[in-house]
């Protein structure tokens, strides 16, 4: 595949700083879909994009796409991937991939039995201080890693009509904000073994605040902390025996860091360069996978994506928050 094709499902907030940083690294943009026409043609017309669909049936279907960007809100993600899948394209999924661990796993099947790549769009992962972290981990400047410590807190919106707080659109702190130190953690330390949470709910019932220790395979710990309604530090720390790295805020977007020995030496500096928001790194590294004819990644394999879903559904059972659509699709699966 050389010029490969993307296509834009859903025209929100999301939708917009994807498609701008495509445009910023010179990617191929070719269709939008919404479920209004207008949404699709306005957004089209915003960013240039030759094709605008009003339906996501009809976006999918179009042969001119290679693949689909889900970026519909999280309720939608399940339904919005397996219709672009079994249509025939590729798909990178918005984070949180899904509402829980079954539909990332209906997802991971179905990606499977096409030959497709099915990735999650967990756009930090790939961004290129994450990767010199990594370069330096694998190296063992920072010895043995014992623990990563990491906050997401914004003050956001507290209208209860607002997605971030409607339940039935997977609203709350967890999906939004809090996956992001909870993937982190686990890109460093290695799967979750054992997970302890506590935090409150809002007006909604989803929730606004959580604190999140868990225990790693192989020892090693991590403790988070996110919010919707107060602005914290967005800081984060990896502590190994040797060495440390403290990433500056906002430590999930392009951003800088210091590595320190015990003794308080500072080894290196790291400052990023990057054009744009930083979103276009998960984009051009999905399109290497397609050019390997590769179907997952090394860096966010989607097994991970899946196990990382159920630690936050172990997270949401000890918060007591329920998504109501889960509820729904549980006692009635739905037919595509």
């Amino acid at each position: 595949m050389t010029d490969i094709r993307w296509g834009i499902l859903a025209t929100g907030g999301i939708a917009h700083a994807f498609t701008q940083d495509l445009r910023t690294a010179g990617l191929h943009v070719a269709a939008v879909g919404s479920r209004s026409a207008a949404s699709a043609e306005a957004f089209a017309a915003e960013y240039g994009i030759s094709r605008a669909h009003g339906s996501y049936e009809d976006l999918v279907s179009d042969p001119e796409v290679d693949i689909v960007y889900v970026a519909s809100p999280h309720s939608h993600h399940r339904d919005h991937a397996l219709l672009a899948l079994e249509a025939g394209k590729h798909v990178l999924i918005e984070k949180a991939v899904t509402l829980d661990a079954a539909q990332a796993a209906e997802i991971r099947a179905a990606a499977s039995a096409q030959g497709l790549l099915a990735m999650e769009a967990m756009w930090t992962r790939y961004l290129p201080h994450m990767l010199r972290i990594r370069e330096l981990i694998a190296g063992g400047t920072l010895g043995e890693i014992r623990a990563v410590i990491a906050d997401h807190t914004q003050s956001l919106p507290t209208d209860p009509a607002h997605r971030l707080n409607a339940l039935e659109l997977g609203g709350g702190a967890l999906l939004d904000l809090g996956i992001y130190p909870v993937s982190f953690a686990v890109d460093i330390l290695g799967p979750a073994v054992r997970v302890v949470a506590t935090g409150r709910l809002g007006e909604t019932g989803a929730d606004t605040e959580a604190a999140i220790a868990i225990a790693h395979e192989g020892g090693a710990v991590s403790s988070i902390a996110t919010s919707s309604r107060a602005a914290g530090p967005n800081v984060a720390h990896i502590v190994g025996t040797a060495a440390r790295i403290d990433i500056d805020r906002v430590w999930y977007t392009p951003t800088s860091f210091r590595v320190t020995a015990t003794d308080g030496t500072v080894i290196e500096d790291y400052a990023s360069s990057v054009e744009g928001r930083g979103m276009q790194f998960q984009a051009l590294y999905a399109e290497e996978l397609l050019r390997a004819g590769r179907t997952d990644g090394d860096i966010l394999p989607f097994d991970q994506s899946v196990a990382i879903m159920q630690t936050l559904d172990d997270i949401r059972a000890q918060l007591g928050v329920t998504y109501p659509t889960l509820r729904e699709t549980r006692s009635t699966p739905k037919e595509h």
